[in-house]
Protein backbone atom coordinates (compact mmCIF):
# COMPACT_ATOMS: atom_id res chain seq x y z
CA UNK A 1 0.00 0.00 0.00
CA UNK A 2 2.74 2.56 0.78
CA UNK A 3 4.38 1.74 -2.53
CA UNK A 4 1.12 2.43 -4.45
CA UNK A 5 0.70 5.82 -2.70
CA UNK A 6 4.23 6.69 -3.65
CA UNK A 7 3.49 5.94 -7.29
CA UNK A 8 0.39 8.19 -7.17
CA UNK A 9 2.33 11.01 -5.62
CA UNK A 10 5.00 10.61 -8.24
CA UNK A 11 2.39 10.73 -11.01
CA UNK A 12 1.04 14.09 -9.79
CA UNK A 13 4.36 15.62 -8.98
CA UNK A 14 5.04 19.11 -10.42
CA UNK A 15 8.66 19.23 -9.39
CA UNK A 16 11.72 18.57 -11.51
CA UNK A 17 12.17 15.18 -13.09
CA UNK A 18 13.68 12.51 -10.84
CA UNK A 19 16.37 11.82 -13.38
CA UNK A 20 17.76 15.34 -12.96
CA UNK A 21 17.85 15.97 -9.24
CA UNK A 22 20.33 18.84 -9.45
CA UNK A 23 18.84 20.72 -12.49
CA UNK A 24 16.80 23.99 -12.27
CA UNK A 25 13.12 23.55 -13.06
CA UNK A 26 11.75 25.54 -16.07
CA UNK A 27 7.90 25.71 -16.28
CA UNK A 28 7.83 27.59 -19.66
CA UNK A 29 7.04 24.50 -21.78
CA UNK A 30 4.02 23.80 -19.63
CA UNK A 31 2.78 27.43 -19.77
CA UNK A 32 3.44 28.02 -23.50
CA UNK A 33 0.06 26.57 -24.61
CA UNK A 34 -1.65 29.02 -22.26
CA UNK A 35 0.50 32.09 -22.86
CA UNK A 36 0.69 31.52 -26.61
CA UNK A 37 -2.35 29.53 -27.70
CA UNK A 38 -2.45 28.09 -31.19
CA UNK A 39 -4.58 29.80 -33.82
CA UNK A 40 -7.36 27.29 -33.32
CA UNK A 41 -7.74 27.97 -29.58
CA UNK A 42 -9.10 30.81 -27.48
CA UNK A 43 -10.23 34.03 -29.26
CA UNK A 44 -11.24 33.99 -32.94
CA UNK A 45 -8.34 34.29 -35.29
CA UNK A 46 -8.07 35.94 -38.69
CA UNK A 47 -9.50 32.75 -40.15
CA UNK A 48 -12.82 33.96 -38.67
CA UNK A 49 -12.25 37.44 -40.16
CA UNK A 50 -12.82 37.06 -43.89
CA UNK A 51 -10.41 38.94 -46.07
CA UNK A 52 -12.13 40.91 -48.83
CA UNK A 53 -10.85 43.31 -51.40
CA UNK A 54 -12.40 46.77 -51.32
CA UNK A 55 -14.29 46.11 -54.56
CA UNK A 56 -15.80 42.90 -53.16
CA UNK A 57 -16.73 44.67 -49.92
CA UNK A 58 -18.44 47.45 -51.90
CA UNK A 59 -20.36 44.82 -53.83
CA UNK A 60 -21.54 43.20 -50.58
CA UNK A 61 -22.64 46.57 -49.18
CA UNK A 62 -24.46 47.43 -52.42
CA UNK A 63 -26.31 44.10 -52.32
CA UNK A 64 -27.27 44.68 -48.68
CA UNK A 65 -28.60 48.16 -49.42
CA UNK A 66 -30.65 47.04 -52.39
CA UNK A 67 -32.08 43.93 -50.78
CA UNK A 68 -32.66 45.15 -47.21
CA UNK A 69 -33.42 48.88 -47.44
CA UNK A 70 -35.01 49.50 -50.82
CA UNK A 71 -38.30 47.65 -50.72
CA UNK A 72 -40.29 50.90 -51.31
CA UNK A 73 -38.09 51.65 -54.33
CA UNK A 74 -38.64 48.21 -55.88
CA UNK A 75 -42.37 48.50 -55.19
CA UNK A 76 -42.54 51.92 -56.85
CA UNK A 77 -40.46 50.65 -59.78
CA UNK A 78 -42.78 47.67 -60.24
CA UNK A 79 -45.82 49.96 -60.24
CA UNK A 80 -44.15 52.27 -62.75
CA UNK A 81 -43.43 49.34 -65.07
CA UNK A 82 -46.92 47.93 -64.79
CA UNK A 83 -45.82 44.41 -63.83
CA UNK A 84 -45.23 41.39 -66.02
CA UNK A 85 -46.36 41.67 -69.61
CA UNK A 86 -46.19 45.46 -69.68
CA UNK A 87 -42.49 45.58 -70.67
CA UNK A 88 -40.02 43.33 -72.51
CA UNK A 89 -38.76 40.44 -70.38
CA UNK A 90 -35.11 41.28 -71.09
CA UNK A 91 -35.67 44.81 -69.87
CA UNK A 92 -37.33 43.63 -66.66
CA UNK A 93 -34.54 41.17 -65.92
CA UNK A 94 -31.73 43.65 -66.50
CA UNK A 95 -33.16 46.46 -64.34
CA UNK A 96 -31.94 44.99 -61.02
CA UNK A 97 -28.49 44.45 -62.53
CA UNK A 98 -28.38 48.05 -63.75
CA UNK A 99 -29.39 49.42 -60.33
CA UNK A 100 -26.83 47.19 -58.61
CA UNK A 101 -24.07 48.34 -60.95
CA UNK A 102 -25.06 51.97 -60.37
CA UNK A 103 -24.99 51.73 -56.56
CA UNK A 104 -21.73 49.74 -56.67
CA UNK A 105 -20.17 52.41 -58.89
CA UNK A 106 -21.23 55.15 -56.44
CA UNK A 107 -19.64 53.23 -53.56
CA UNK A 108 -16.42 52.84 -55.56
CA UNK A 109 -16.30 56.60 -56.07
CA UNK A 110 -16.72 57.26 -52.34
CA UNK A 111 -14.37 54.70 -50.76
CA UNK A 112 -10.62 55.24 -50.82
CA UNK A 113 -7.73 53.98 -48.70
CA UNK A 114 -8.07 53.93 -44.93
CA UNK A 115 -11.19 56.12 -45.12
CA UNK A 116 -13.13 53.38 -46.94
CA UNK A 117 -14.39 51.58 -43.85
CA UNK A 118 -15.55 54.74 -41.95
CA UNK A 119 -17.28 56.00 -45.11
CA UNK A 120 -19.13 52.71 -45.55
CA UNK A 121 -20.05 52.71 -41.85
CA UNK A 122 -21.56 56.20 -42.14
CA UNK A 123 -23.39 55.20 -45.31
CA UNK A 124 -24.86 52.13 -43.63
CA UNK A 125 -26.18 54.14 -40.68
CA UNK A 126 -27.61 56.93 -42.85
CA UNK A 127 -29.11 54.42 -45.24
CA UNK A 128 -30.79 52.57 -42.38
CA UNK A 129 -32.33 55.80 -41.10
CA UNK A 130 -33.46 56.86 -44.58
CA UNK A 131 -34.87 53.42 -45.26
CA UNK A 132 -36.90 53.52 -42.06
CA UNK A 133 -38.60 56.85 -42.76
CA UNK A 134 -39.25 55.98 -46.40
CA UNK A 135 -40.76 52.66 -45.33
CA UNK A 136 -42.75 54.06 -42.39
CA UNK A 137 -44.06 57.34 -43.81
CA UNK A 138 -43.79 57.03 -47.58
CA UNK A 139 -41.52 60.08 -47.83
CA UNK A 140 -38.76 60.60 -50.37
CA UNK A 141 -35.34 62.10 -49.80
CA UNK A 142 -34.59 65.06 -51.99
CA UNK A 143 -33.04 68.44 -51.27
CA UNK A 144 -36.33 69.83 -49.96
CA UNK A 145 -36.75 66.97 -47.50
CA UNK A 146 -33.17 67.31 -46.31
CA UNK A 147 -33.71 71.05 -45.84
CA UNK A 148 -36.74 70.27 -43.68
CA UNK A 149 -34.64 67.87 -41.63
CA UNK A 150 -31.84 70.40 -41.12
CA UNK A 151 -34.25 73.19 -40.16
CA UNK A 152 -36.61 71.13 -38.01
CA UNK A 153 -36.93 72.22 -34.40
CA UNK A 154 -35.34 69.64 -32.03
CA UNK A 155 -38.67 69.07 -30.28
CA UNK A 156 -40.34 68.28 -33.61
CA UNK A 157 -37.51 65.96 -34.58
CA UNK A 158 -37.86 64.20 -31.23
CA UNK A 159 -41.44 63.27 -32.10
CA UNK A 160 -40.10 61.02 -34.85
CA UNK A 161 -38.06 58.91 -32.43
CA UNK A 162 -39.47 55.60 -31.24
CA UNK A 163 -38.53 52.16 -29.95
CA UNK A 164 -39.36 50.79 -33.36
CA UNK A 165 -36.83 53.15 -34.93
CA UNK A 166 -34.23 51.99 -32.39
CA UNK A 167 -34.90 48.34 -33.20
CA UNK A 168 -34.71 49.08 -36.92
CA UNK A 169 -31.39 50.89 -36.53
CA UNK A 170 -29.93 48.03 -34.49
CA UNK A 171 -30.97 45.47 -37.09
CA UNK A 172 -30.33 47.37 -40.32
CA UNK A 173 -27.63 49.78 -39.17
CA UNK A 174 -25.60 48.50 -36.22
CA UNK A 175 -25.57 44.79 -37.14
CA UNK A 176 -24.12 45.29 -40.65
CA UNK A 177 -21.74 47.81 -39.08
CA UNK A 178 -20.37 45.12 -36.76
CA UNK A 179 -20.00 42.73 -39.67
CA UNK A 180 -18.22 45.42 -41.65
CA UNK A 181 -15.69 45.84 -38.85
CA UNK A 182 -15.01 42.10 -38.73
CA UNK A 183 -13.85 42.09 -42.35
CA UNK A 184 -10.12 42.17 -42.90
CA UNK A 185 -9.52 44.80 -45.57
CA UNK A 186 -6.04 44.78 -47.14
CA UNK A 187 -4.56 48.20 -47.81
CA UNK A 188 -2.67 48.03 -51.13
CA UNK A 189 -0.32 50.80 -52.14
CA UNK A 190 -1.88 53.78 -53.88
CA UNK A 191 -0.67 52.96 -57.43
CA UNK A 192 -2.16 49.48 -57.19
CA UNK A 193 -5.38 50.82 -55.62
CA UNK A 194 -5.76 53.44 -58.36
CA UNK A 195 -5.28 50.79 -61.01
CA UNK A 196 -7.79 48.45 -59.36
CA UNK A 197 -10.31 51.27 -58.89
CA UNK A 198 -9.95 52.31 -62.51
CA UNK A 199 -10.48 48.76 -63.78
CA UNK A 200 -13.53 48.15 -61.55
CA UNK A 201 -15.24 51.45 -62.35
CA UNK A 202 -14.56 51.08 -66.07
CA UNK A 203 -15.99 47.57 -65.96
CA UNK A 204 -19.11 48.80 -64.13
CA UNK A 205 -19.61 51.66 -66.56
CA UNK A 206 -19.21 49.28 -69.50
CA UNK A 207 -21.65 46.80 -67.93
CA UNK A 208 -24.25 49.55 -67.48
CA UNK A 209 -23.81 50.62 -71.10
CA UNK A 210 -24.18 47.03 -72.31
CA UNK A 211 -27.33 46.62 -70.19
CA UNK A 212 -28.93 49.81 -71.49
CA UNK A 213 -28.02 49.47 -75.17
CA UNK A 214 -30.51 46.75 -76.19
CA UNK A 215 -33.36 48.47 -74.30
CA UNK A 216 -32.37 52.12 -74.67
CA UNK A 217 -35.88 53.43 -75.36
CA UNK A 218 -37.30 51.63 -72.34
CA UNK A 219 -34.61 52.98 -70.01
CA UNK A 220 -34.88 56.49 -71.46
CA UNK A 221 -38.65 56.46 -71.01
CA UNK A 222 -38.34 55.25 -67.43
CA UNK A 223 -35.85 57.96 -66.47
CA UNK A 224 -37.81 60.67 -68.28
CA UNK A 225 -41.32 59.79 -67.14
CA UNK A 226 -40.64 58.55 -63.61
CA UNK A 227 -38.29 61.04 -62.04
CA UNK A 228 -39.97 60.31 -58.73
CA UNK A 229 -38.03 57.01 -58.53
CA UNK A 230 -34.65 58.65 -58.07
CA UNK A 231 -35.33 60.22 -54.65
CA UNK A 232 -36.51 56.82 -53.41
CA UNK A 233 -33.31 54.86 -54.10
CA UNK A 234 -31.13 54.47 -51.00
CA UNK A 235 -28.35 55.65 -50.66
CA UNK A 236 -28.05 57.76 -53.80
CA UNK A 237 -31.14 59.78 -52.83
CA UNK A 238 -29.70 61.35 -49.69
CA UNK A 239 -26.23 61.57 -51.21
CA UNK A 240 -27.59 63.65 -54.10
CA UNK A 241 -29.71 65.72 -51.69
CA UNK A 242 -26.69 66.37 -49.44
CA UNK A 243 -24.56 67.44 -52.38
CA UNK A 244 -27.26 69.76 -53.68
CA UNK A 245 -27.89 71.33 -50.27
CA UNK A 246 -24.17 71.73 -49.56
CA UNK A 247 -23.66 73.40 -52.93
CA UNK A 248 -26.51 75.80 -52.22
CA UNK A 249 -25.29 76.62 -48.69
CA UNK A 250 -21.69 77.11 -49.83
CA UNK A 251 -22.63 79.43 -52.67
CA UNK A 252 -21.64 82.97 -51.63
CA UNK A 253 -24.71 84.87 -50.46
CA UNK A 254 -25.90 87.59 -52.75
CA UNK A 255 -26.10 91.14 -51.49
CA UNK A 256 -29.38 91.75 -49.68
CA UNK A 257 -31.91 93.14 -52.14
CA UNK A 258 -34.17 95.82 -50.75
CA UNK A 259 -37.42 95.98 -52.69
CA UNK A 260 -40.49 98.12 -52.19
CA UNK A 261 -38.60 101.32 -51.36
CA UNK A 262 -41.44 103.22 -53.02
CA UNK A 263 -44.08 101.79 -50.68
CA UNK A 264 -46.40 104.48 -49.31
CA UNK A 265 -49.72 104.71 -47.51
CA UNK A 266 -52.96 105.44 -49.31
CA UNK A 267 -55.48 108.20 -48.68
CA UNK A 268 -57.65 106.04 -46.41
CA UNK A 269 -55.14 106.39 -43.55
CA UNK A 270 -55.88 110.01 -42.66
CA UNK A 271 -58.46 110.64 -39.96
CA UNK A 272 -59.41 106.99 -39.53
CA UNK A 273 -59.20 104.47 -36.73
CA UNK A 274 -56.11 102.22 -36.83
CA UNK A 275 -56.39 99.12 -38.97
CA UNK A 276 -55.54 95.78 -37.41
CA UNK A 277 -54.94 92.69 -39.51
CA UNK A 278 -54.49 89.38 -37.73
CA UNK A 279 -52.61 87.27 -40.26
CA UNK A 280 -52.78 83.71 -38.94
CA UNK A 281 -50.36 81.27 -40.55
CA UNK A 282 -51.55 77.72 -39.99
CA UNK A 283 -49.42 74.59 -39.95
CA UNK A 284 -50.14 71.36 -41.85
CA UNK A 285 -53.89 71.98 -42.21
CA UNK A 286 -55.52 70.51 -45.29
CA UNK A 287 -58.60 72.09 -46.82
CA UNK A 288 -60.42 68.81 -47.40
CA UNK A 289 -60.93 68.27 -43.64
CA UNK A 290 -62.67 71.57 -42.87
CA UNK A 291 -66.39 71.23 -42.26
CA UNK A 292 -66.71 74.79 -43.59
CA UNK A 293 -65.66 73.27 -46.93
CA UNK A 294 -68.19 70.45 -46.80
CA UNK A 295 -66.28 67.85 -44.74
CA UNK A 296 -68.95 65.73 -43.03
CA UNK A 297 -67.34 65.77 -39.57
CA UNK A 298 -67.77 68.87 -37.32
CA UNK A 299 -64.19 70.15 -37.37
CA UNK A 300 -65.30 73.83 -37.35
CA UNK A 301 -68.13 74.09 -34.81
CA UNK A 302 -67.00 77.42 -33.33
CA UNK A 303 -66.50 79.11 -36.70
CA UNK A 304 -69.81 77.73 -37.93
CA UNK A 305 -71.53 79.27 -34.90
CA UNK A 306 -69.73 82.57 -35.55
CA UNK A 307 -70.82 82.53 -39.20
CA UNK A 308 -74.43 81.87 -38.17
CA UNK A 309 -74.38 84.97 -35.94
CA UNK A 310 -72.55 87.09 -38.52
CA UNK A 311 -74.01 86.06 -41.90
CA UNK A 312 -71.81 86.53 -44.99
CA UNK A 313 -68.87 87.91 -42.97
CA UNK A 314 -66.72 84.78 -42.77
CA UNK A 315 -65.56 83.45 -46.14
CA UNK A 316 -63.84 80.12 -46.74
CA UNK A 317 -61.86 80.17 -49.98
CA UNK A 318 -61.95 76.53 -50.98
CA UNK A 319 -59.47 76.10 -53.83
CA UNK A 320 -56.15 77.43 -52.56
CA UNK A 321 -52.82 75.84 -53.53
CA UNK A 322 -49.66 76.13 -51.46
CA UNK A 323 -46.23 77.29 -52.60
CA UNK A 324 -44.65 74.07 -51.42
CA UNK A 325 -45.24 70.94 -49.41
CA UNK A 326 -43.10 71.90 -46.41
CA UNK A 327 -42.74 74.91 -44.13
CA UNK A 328 -39.16 75.59 -45.27
CA UNK A 329 -40.50 76.43 -48.74
CA UNK A 330 -44.09 77.56 -48.28
CA UNK A 331 -43.57 80.00 -45.42
CA UNK A 332 -40.90 82.19 -47.05
CA UNK A 333 -42.52 81.80 -50.48
CA UNK A 334 -45.88 83.24 -49.42
CA UNK A 335 -44.22 86.34 -47.91
CA UNK A 336 -42.08 87.14 -50.96
CA UNK A 337 -43.24 88.96 -54.09
CA UNK A 338 -41.78 86.62 -56.79
CA UNK A 339 -44.33 83.94 -55.88
CA UNK A 340 -43.96 80.23 -56.43
CA UNK A 341 -42.62 80.50 -59.99
CA UNK A 342 -39.77 82.80 -58.96
CA UNK A 343 -38.98 81.48 -55.48
CA UNK A 344 -35.49 80.15 -54.76
CA UNK A 345 -34.03 78.49 -51.69
CA UNK A 346 -32.54 81.08 -49.31
CA UNK A 347 -34.37 84.00 -50.91
CA UNK A 348 -35.93 85.09 -47.61
CA UNK A 349 -32.45 85.93 -46.28
CA UNK A 350 -31.59 87.86 -49.45
CA UNK A 351 -34.70 89.90 -50.26
CA UNK A 352 -37.17 92.17 -48.48
CA UNK A 353 -40.32 90.36 -47.42
CA UNK A 354 -43.91 91.56 -47.29
CA UNK A 355 -43.34 92.44 -43.62
CA UNK A 356 -40.36 94.62 -44.53
CA UNK A 357 -42.40 96.47 -47.16
CA UNK A 358 -45.28 97.05 -44.74
CA UNK A 359 -42.93 98.28 -42.04
CA UNK A 360 -41.13 100.56 -44.49
CA UNK A 361 -44.47 102.13 -45.42
CA UNK A 362 -45.23 102.95 -41.78
CA UNK A 363 -47.33 99.92 -40.77
CA UNK A 364 -46.44 98.43 -37.39
CA UNK A 365 -45.57 94.73 -37.68
CA UNK A 366 -45.32 92.03 -35.00
CA UNK A 367 -44.54 88.34 -35.47
CA UNK A 368 -45.78 86.04 -32.67
CA UNK A 369 -44.39 82.53 -32.99
CA UNK A 370 -45.51 79.22 -31.51
CA UNK A 371 -43.71 77.15 -34.13
CA UNK A 372 -40.12 76.77 -35.28
CA UNK A 373 -39.42 80.29 -36.53
CA UNK A 374 -40.23 82.32 -39.62
CA UNK A 375 -37.52 81.00 -42.02
CA UNK A 376 -36.11 84.49 -42.50
CA UNK A 377 -39.18 86.55 -43.38
CA UNK A 378 -39.48 88.20 -39.94
CA UNK A 379 -35.77 88.74 -39.29
CA UNK A 380 -36.09 92.54 -39.49
CA UNK A 381 -39.35 93.08 -37.58
CA UNK A 382 -40.29 92.70 -33.89
CA UNK A 383 -40.69 89.04 -32.83
CA UNK A 384 -42.24 87.37 -29.80
CA UNK A 385 -41.58 83.69 -29.15
CA UNK A 386 -44.69 82.82 -27.15
CA UNK A 387 -43.72 79.14 -27.05
CA UNK A 388 -41.19 80.11 -24.36
CA UNK A 389 -43.79 81.58 -21.99
CA UNK A 390 -44.33 78.25 -20.17
CA UNK A 391 -47.78 79.16 -18.90
CA UNK A 392 -49.20 76.18 -16.96
CA UNK A 393 -52.71 76.59 -18.37
CA UNK A 394 -51.51 76.83 -21.98
CA UNK A 395 -48.39 74.70 -22.08
CA UNK A 396 -47.58 71.05 -21.43
CA UNK A 397 -44.86 68.49 -22.21
CA UNK A 398 -42.34 71.17 -23.17
CA UNK A 399 -44.52 72.95 -25.73
CA UNK A 400 -47.46 75.37 -25.77
CA UNK A 401 -50.83 74.99 -27.43
CA UNK A 402 -51.79 77.59 -30.00
CA UNK A 403 -54.11 79.49 -27.68
CA UNK A 404 -50.93 80.93 -26.17
CA UNK A 405 -50.71 83.14 -29.28
CA UNK A 406 -53.61 85.17 -27.88
CA UNK A 407 -52.00 85.61 -24.47
CA UNK A 408 -51.56 89.35 -23.79
CA UNK A 409 -52.90 90.29 -27.23
CA UNK A 410 -55.82 92.28 -25.86
CA UNK A 411 -53.42 94.54 -23.95
CA UNK A 412 -51.52 95.20 -27.17
CA UNK A 413 -54.68 96.00 -29.10
CA UNK A 414 -55.74 98.45 -26.40
CA UNK A 415 -52.51 100.41 -27.01
CA UNK A 416 -52.59 100.53 -30.82
CA UNK A 417 -52.09 103.99 -32.26
CA UNK A 418 -51.42 103.15 -35.92
CA UNK A 419 -52.16 100.55 -38.57
CA UNK A 420 -50.78 97.18 -37.49
CA UNK A 421 -50.27 93.68 -38.85
CA UNK A 422 -49.87 90.93 -36.24
CA UNK A 423 -48.77 87.53 -37.59
CA UNK A 424 -49.72 84.51 -35.48
CA UNK A 425 -47.60 81.50 -36.48
CA UNK A 426 -49.37 78.39 -35.23
CA UNK A 427 -48.16 74.93 -34.30
CA UNK A 428 -51.40 73.79 -35.88
CA UNK A 429 -51.58 70.17 -37.01
CA UNK A 430 -47.90 69.33 -37.14
CA UNK A 431 -47.37 65.58 -37.03
CA UNK A 432 -46.74 62.81 -36.50
CA UNK A 433 -47.72 63.31 -32.83
CA UNK A 434 -51.03 65.02 -33.61
CA UNK A 435 -52.37 64.22 -30.15
CA UNK A 436 -49.81 66.59 -28.59
CA UNK A 437 -51.20 69.57 -30.52
CA UNK A 438 -54.45 69.81 -28.56
CA UNK A 439 -55.40 70.10 -24.87
CA UNK A 440 -57.21 67.03 -23.47
CA UNK A 441 -60.53 68.89 -23.54
CA UNK A 442 -60.39 69.00 -27.36
CA UNK A 443 -59.91 65.28 -27.91
CA UNK A 444 -63.38 65.12 -29.39
CA UNK A 445 -62.94 62.38 -31.98
CA UNK A 446 -62.16 58.97 -30.46
CA UNK A 447 -60.32 56.61 -30.51
CA UNK A 448 -57.20 58.46 -31.56
CA UNK A 449 -53.64 57.56 -32.43
CA UNK A 450 -51.25 58.45 -29.61
CA UNK A 451 -48.18 57.12 -31.38
CA UNK A 452 -45.64 58.75 -33.67
CA UNK A 453 -45.54 55.50 -35.68
CA UNK A 454 -48.50 56.33 -37.88
CA UNK A 455 -48.27 53.16 -39.95
CA UNK A 456 -48.91 51.20 -36.74
CA UNK A 457 -52.22 52.98 -36.05
CA UNK A 458 -55.55 52.30 -37.72
CA UNK A 459 -56.35 55.00 -40.25
CA UNK A 460 -59.50 55.92 -38.31
CA UNK A 461 -57.33 56.69 -35.27
CA UNK A 462 -54.94 58.83 -37.34
CA UNK A 463 -57.79 60.84 -38.86
CA UNK A 464 -59.40 61.27 -35.43
CA UNK A 465 -56.18 62.66 -33.95
CA UNK A 466 -55.67 64.93 -36.95
CA UNK A 467 -59.26 66.20 -37.01
CA UNK A 468 -58.95 67.09 -33.33
CA UNK A 469 -56.13 69.48 -34.25
CA UNK A 470 -58.38 71.21 -36.78
CA UNK A 471 -61.15 71.45 -34.19
CA UNK A 472 -58.70 73.12 -31.80
CA UNK A 473 -57.48 75.50 -34.53
CA UNK A 474 -61.16 76.33 -35.08
CA UNK A 475 -61.43 77.26 -31.39
CA UNK A 476 -58.34 79.52 -31.54
CA UNK A 477 -59.59 81.28 -34.68
CA UNK A 478 -63.04 81.82 -33.15
CA UNK A 479 -61.44 83.35 -30.07
CA UNK A 480 -59.34 85.60 -32.33
CA UNK A 481 -62.48 86.80 -34.12
CA UNK A 482 -64.20 87.48 -30.81
CA UNK A 483 -61.22 89.59 -29.71
CA UNK A 484 -61.36 91.63 -32.92
CA UNK A 485 -65.12 92.22 -32.66
CA UNK A 486 -64.93 93.36 -29.06
CA UNK A 487 -62.41 96.01 -30.14
CA UNK A 488 -64.54 97.34 -33.01
CA UNK A 489 -64.77 100.75 -31.37
CA UNK A 490 -60.97 101.10 -31.38
CA UNK A 491 -59.79 99.43 -34.59
CA UNK A 492 -61.00 98.48 -38.05
CA UNK A 493 -60.14 94.82 -38.13
CA UNK A 494 -59.61 91.88 -40.45
CA UNK A 495 -58.46 88.27 -40.06
CA UNK A 496 -56.83 86.19 -42.76
CA UNK A 497 -55.95 82.57 -42.06
CA UNK A 498 -54.01 80.31 -44.41
CA UNK A 499 -52.06 77.11 -43.84
CA UNK A 500 -48.52 76.64 -45.12
CA UNK A 501 -49.12 73.17 -46.62
CA UNK A 502 -51.33 70.13 -46.26
CA UNK A 503 -50.81 66.60 -45.01
CA UNK A 504 -51.10 62.96 -46.09
CA UNK A 505 -52.92 60.72 -43.63
CA UNK A 506 -52.22 57.31 -45.12
CA UNK A 507 -53.69 57.75 -48.58
CA UNK A 508 -51.75 55.47 -50.94
CA UNK A 509 -49.42 54.59 -48.07
CA UNK A 510 -48.21 58.19 -47.65
CA UNK A 511 -47.95 60.06 -44.36
CA UNK A 512 -46.93 63.57 -43.29
CA UNK A 513 -45.76 65.95 -46.05
CA UNK A 514 -42.71 67.19 -47.94
CA UNK A 515 -42.92 65.24 -51.20
CA UNK A 516 -41.51 67.01 -54.27
CA UNK A 517 -44.23 69.33 -55.57
CA UNK A 518 -44.45 67.63 -58.95
CA UNK A 519 -45.33 64.29 -57.36
CA UNK A 520 -47.10 65.49 -54.20
CA UNK A 521 -50.71 64.38 -53.77
CA UNK A 522 -53.51 66.93 -53.61
CA UNK A 523 -53.74 66.47 -49.84
CA UNK A 524 -50.30 68.05 -49.37
CA UNK A 525 -50.89 71.14 -51.56
CA UNK A 526 -54.59 71.95 -51.05
CA UNK A 527 -54.77 74.30 -48.07
CA UNK A 528 -57.54 76.25 -46.28
CA UNK A 529 -57.84 80.04 -46.45
CA UNK A 530 -60.38 81.89 -44.29
CA UNK A 531 -61.18 85.61 -44.47
CA UNK A 532 -63.13 87.89 -42.16
CA UNK A 533 -63.54 91.66 -42.62
CA UNK A 534 -65.27 94.01 -40.24
CA UNK A 535 -67.91 96.28 -41.73
CA UNK A 536 -65.60 99.28 -41.40
CA UNK A 537 -62.75 97.43 -43.14
CA UNK A 538 -65.06 96.45 -46.00
CA UNK A 539 -66.26 100.01 -46.38
CA UNK A 540 -62.77 101.53 -46.35
CA UNK A 541 -61.58 99.11 -49.01
CA UNK A 542 -64.74 99.12 -51.10
CA UNK A 543 -64.85 95.31 -50.83
CA UNK A 544 -68.01 93.37 -51.66
CA UNK A 545 -68.00 90.22 -49.52
CA UNK A 546 -71.09 88.93 -51.31
CA UNK A 547 -69.02 88.88 -54.49
CA UNK A 548 -66.23 87.05 -52.66
CA UNK A 549 -68.69 84.44 -51.39
CA UNK A 550 -69.79 83.77 -54.96
CA UNK A 551 -66.17 83.37 -56.09
CA UNK A 552 -65.01 81.21 -53.18
CA UNK A 553 -64.46 78.17 -55.43
CA UNK A 554 -62.13 79.96 -57.85
CA UNK A 555 -58.51 78.78 -58.01
CA UNK A 556 -56.19 80.78 -55.77
CA UNK A 557 -52.74 80.18 -54.31
CA UNK A 558 -50.24 81.43 -51.76
CA UNK A 559 -49.20 83.95 -54.43
CA UNK A 560 -52.37 85.92 -53.61
CA UNK A 561 -51.40 86.54 -49.98
CA UNK A 562 -48.73 89.19 -50.61
CA UNK A 563 -50.78 91.46 -52.85
CA UNK A 564 -54.06 91.02 -50.98
CA UNK A 565 -52.42 92.17 -47.74
CA UNK A 566 -51.00 95.22 -49.52
CA UNK A 567 -54.56 96.17 -50.51
CA UNK A 568 -56.03 95.53 -47.06
CA UNK A 569 -53.41 97.76 -45.44
CA UNK A 570 -53.71 100.32 -48.27
CA UNK A 571 -50.00 100.19 -49.13
CA UNK A 572 -49.07 101.29 -52.65
CA UNK A 573 -45.93 100.06 -54.40
CA UNK A 574 -44.85 99.02 -57.87
CA UNK A 575 -44.50 95.50 -56.49
CA UNK A 576 -48.27 95.22 -56.30
CA UNK A 577 -49.91 93.00 -58.95
CA UNK A 578 -53.66 93.24 -59.23
CA UNK A 579 -54.04 89.83 -60.88
CA UNK A 580 -52.66 88.28 -57.68
CA UNK A 581 -54.97 90.24 -55.40
CA UNK A 582 -57.93 88.08 -54.40
CA UNK A 583 -60.01 91.27 -53.84
CA UNK A 584 -59.51 92.68 -57.36
CA UNK A 585 -62.71 91.25 -58.90
CA UNK A 586 -64.81 92.32 -55.89
CA UNK A 587 -63.44 95.70 -54.85
CA UNK A 588 -63.26 99.27 -56.06
CA UNK A 589 -60.24 100.16 -58.16
CA UNK A 590 -57.31 101.41 -56.13
CA UNK A 591 -56.46 105.08 -56.80
CA UNK A 592 -53.29 105.34 -58.86
CA UNK A 593 -53.14 101.59 -59.50
CA UNK A 594 -54.04 100.08 -62.84
CA UNK A 595 -56.46 97.15 -62.46
CA UNK A 596 -54.83 93.70 -62.76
Amino acid sequence: MPARRAKCRAGFSTGPPASAPNSTYDPTPLLNPILHPPASAGLPSRRLRPTLSLATLNLCVALWLLLALNLPFWRALWQALGGFGAAPAGYLLTLPLFVLAWVWLVLELLTWGRAARPVLALLLLCSAAAGYFIQAYGIVFDRGMLTNLVETHPAEAGELLSWRLLGWMLLFGVLPLLLLWRVHLPAPRWPRQLLTKGVVMAALAAAMALIVAPNFQSYAGLMRNHRDLRPQLVPTNFLAASLSLARARMTPARAFEVVGRDARRGASVAGQKPKLLLLVVGETARAANLSLNGYPRPTNPALAAFAAQNPAELISLRQVSSCGTATAVSLPCMFLDPGRSGFEDGMAQQRSSLLDVLQGAGVAVLWRDNNSGCKGVCDRVPIEDVSALKLPALCSSGECWDEVLLHGLQERVAQLDRDTVVVLHMKGSHGPAYHLRVPPAFEHFQPLCRSNQLDQCAREQIVNAYDNTLRYTDHVLARSLALLKQNAARVDAALLYVSDHGESLGENGLYLHGLPYAMAPHEQTHVPMLLWLSAAMRERGGIDTGCLQQRRDEALSHDHLYHSVLRLMDVHTTLYRGERDLFTPCAAARPGVAPG
